[in-house]
């Protein structure tokens, strides 16, 4: 049979707010999907959520009269359609289920319509006849969206959320309700889609203020993190002073808004100065409190700046109990022009490295990591210096730094770069390290610091 133009035209019209309702409906769907996919996180709400929209939005273009026009009537396209129309409630029980609108015996109830569904379908596909597994259908539906209605009474409505929700859920009931009592009297209604247009769009509206409120909760984040930045920016010293003996330049560059590592200047007077630096385990925030803590835990050990171990020891009796389980590795040297010497110790921390005449030396004087062990000793060791003398201390983020093939930048580079670098002052210094290594790492993973000291010799 040969269609005329004006057949096809009456059918779509007929059927254009179905099928337009249906790309919609599966349109919100993918959205879902697609979300789910991106943030690789699964949400059991947007995914059955996603699955409901996409197959009501497809079981209305199947059941559309143009579709009908298009494709040969067939028993097994009436059977397509059948199952087209049995299936889409396994994920609609499975949504409400997962949106908290079914409790105990009603989630009992609704895993066992889900199973008569899933029979449903079944029957269908072996040849079941489709008149009376329609009117089954419809029966099943009618208890499924009644025991939603009495489970969603039981529920108080405790946010306007959830009052918006529930508003469009019982427009799409009482729809729903009426197509399927049609369809098991015999007569046929399509009014069920626009109760579910309104309950998408009361989903939408809770979803987009979310997204809105959420969106408003990360601007005040960001807000404090930015006071925040400035705040531990403010608690590191921004310039070594004038001095006759040292030259000190200090580069801090955070993974975050926020970091652990930290590093201090505690100076005695222009030949004597003390250099500090810790790094806190873990990341952001709580890092950066701690951060503060060392802070603080240093600056009121003033009596002890020139003896290295006994600072550790006083910092670690402070910190312990107050860092929740958190560590601190730190280094710290006191610099002596008078006596020409260093002296160092150091928690768990990589070792200090010295540059003279061309060849790189590690010092190392390591007890326990800060802040977990109240009875951690620590001691010093003792060192000349010479003029001309380069001291390099930094955090493990600058020995860690991995390239695309998760190669460290490591010791042997960083010891290569000094040599390198000889010529230089120790401001390029410090800033040809930093670069040497983001340059070298696919991604910052770490906080990196370094700072670099110079001496020039006693006076």
């Amino acid at each position: 049979m040969q269609l005329t133009a004006h057949e096809v035209l009456h059918t779509f019209h007929h059927d254009e707010i179905a099928l337009f309702l249906g790309a919609a409906f599966a349109t919100v769907g993918l959205i879902s999907l697609l979300f789910l996919i991106i943030s690789r996180k699964f949400d059991a709400l947007l995914f059955w959520l996603g699955l409901f929209a996409i197959l009501y939005g497809s079981r209305l273009w199947a059941q559309s009269g143009l579709l009908a026009l298009i494709v040969p009537p067939s028993e097994f396209f009436d059977r397509i359609r059948a199952v087209s129309n049995f299936v889409v409630v396994i994920p609609a029980l499975f949504f409400f289920r997962a949106a908290g609108f079914l409790r105990s015996v009603g989630a009992v109830v609704a895993y066992v319509l889900g199973l008569l569904m899933v029979l449903l379908v079944l029957a269908t596909a072996l040849g079941g006849p489709l008149g009376f597994l329609y009117k089954v259908n419809n029966i099943i539906v009618i208890g499924a969206l009644i025991t939603l209605v009495v489970q969603s009474f039981r529920q108080p409505a405790m946010t306007r959320d959830l009052v918006v929700i529930r508003s469009g859920l019982f427009v799409f009931v009482a729809f729903a309700l009426w197509n399927n009592i049609g369809g098991a009297m015999g007569f046929r209604t399509n009014v069920e889609l626009y109760g579910f247009a309104v309950f998408l769009g009361c989903l939408g509206y809770v979803a987009a203020r979310r997204a809105l409120e959420r969106e408003q909760q990360l601007s005040e984040i960001e807000k404090e993190l930015d006071v925040a930045k400035r705040i531990q920016l403010s608690i590191l010293p921004q310039k070594f002073p004038p001095s006759a003996n040292f030259r000190v330049s200090a580069r801090y560059v955070p993974m975050r808004s926020v970091a652990g590592d930290f590093y201090d200047f505690l100076i005695t007077n222009d030949k004597q100065a003390g250099l500090l630096i810790a790094d806190v385990s873990g990341h952001g925030v709580p890092a950066a409190l701690i951060a503060s803590m060392v802070k603080l835990a240093a600056s009121s050990q003033r009596a002890a700046v020139s003896h290295p171990s006994e600072l550790l020891t006083a910092m670690n009796t402070t910190l312990c109990g107050n860092t929740q389980s958190q560590y601190v590795t730190a280094a710290y040297v006191h610099l002596d022009a008078e006596r020409s010497e260093l002296r160092y110790a150091a928690a768990a921390h990589p070792p200090m490295l010295l540059l003279r005449t061309g060849q790189v030396t590690q010092i190392e004087e390591n007890g326990l990591m800060l802040a977990l062990f109240p009875t951690a000793a620590y001691t010093s060791t003792i060192h000349a210096l010479e003029p001309g003398d380069r001291l390099v201390l930094y955090t493990d983020g600058i020995l860690e730094a991995a390239d695309s093939n998760e190669e460290q930048f490591g010791f042997q580079r960083l010891a290569a770069l000094l040599c390198d670098c000889s010529g230089y002052s120790h401001e390029e210094t410090a800033d040809q390290i930093i670069a040497s290594v983001q340059k070298w790492a696919v991604s910052q993973n770490d906080d990196l610091t370094v700072i670099v000291c110079d001496y020039v010799g006693g006076a």
